[in-house]
């Protein structure tokens, strides 16, 4: 009897075994048949809407207004386009400041997406300005200018973004203000831990919501030979994930606007 019991036993053990055995080898291929299928990430990254500190032209890296009226409309019309050309999100970013959380929850509920959790980034941050913050544009854009020797904004602008932001880090007697390097660092830090994220969940459309020149600093590692431009409030830099590598596919569209703008 007790011989019996232990070959029962054994043989419950065996088929025990053999069926977790099963179970992960059958999860394993799931997973490599999600990922094979279509594990590319598209990005809408996206500009906050405009804020009162834009409106008044000053400085606004961390320190923070909300949006005024023309700013939560454009977002409203972002969202409303977005809808419109059937675009849905499988994961939603913004970095913490309020006008990119404020843009990015007037874009999903106007998208018809309010239930997709927003997550929030400090690394997704504008560049920060140090003494400068909260300062006219005009005082600091005047020492940048003296630094540089440029005597208009055309000429200046000339010189390129990551040479004005390493300008202002460098007259900064703070020490606080970023330069260039650090801003597309961090940016891309983790804008890589979400691509990976979404793409061993087999993919999908990621909404980020940022700001100007820390977008621009994130194209510059991506894409070196893709010109950086002034992004308007709200427009959308399409960029794809697939394998390790980034596709640029637009900067600074603005035809979800105008469509959410339109109603059709």
């Amino acid at each position: 009897m007790k011989k019996l019991i232990v070959t029962m036993f054994s043989l419950l053990l065996v088929f025990s075994l053999a069926a977790c055995s099963q179970s992960k080898n059958n999860d394993e291929t799931t997973k490599t048949k999600n990922k094979d299928k279509d594990s590319k990430v598209t990005f809408y990254i996206t500009r906050h809407g405009k804020t009162i500190f834009n409106t008044n032209d000053r400085v606004q890296g961390w320190s923070d207004t909300p949006l005024t009226e023309d700013g939560v409309k454009v977002a409203e019309d972002l969202g409303k386009g977005l809808k419109l050309e059937n675009i849905t999100f499988d994961a939603a970013y913004s970095s913490d400041s309020g006008r990119a959380i404020e843009t990015a929850n007037l874009v999903l509920k106007n998208s018809g997406q309010k239930d997709v959790k927003l997550n929030q980034d400090k690394n997704l941050r504008e560049v920060y300005f140090g003494k400068f913050e909260g300062d006219l544009n005009g005082a600091m854009w005047g020492q940048i200018m003296k630094t540089l020797n440029q005597n208009s904004m055309e000429s200046l602008m000339k010189l390129g973004l990551p040479k004005i932001v390493d300008t202002i880090s460098a007259i900064d007697e703070t020490k606080q203000a970023e330069n260039w390097q650090q801003v597309s660092d961090r940016f891309k830090t983790s804008i890589d831990q979400i691509a990976k994220k979404q793409e061993n969940k087999g993919g999908g459309n990621v909404l980020i919501v940022s700001h100007g020149m820390s977008i621009d600093a994130f194209i510059s590692i991506i894409a070196p030979d893709q010109p950086l431009v002034q992004l308007e409030n709200a427009s959308v830099t399409k960029v794809e994930y697939k394998d390790g590598k980034y596709t640029v596919k637009s900067v600074n569209d603005m035809s979800y606007v105008e469509k959410g703008e339109k109603g059709q």
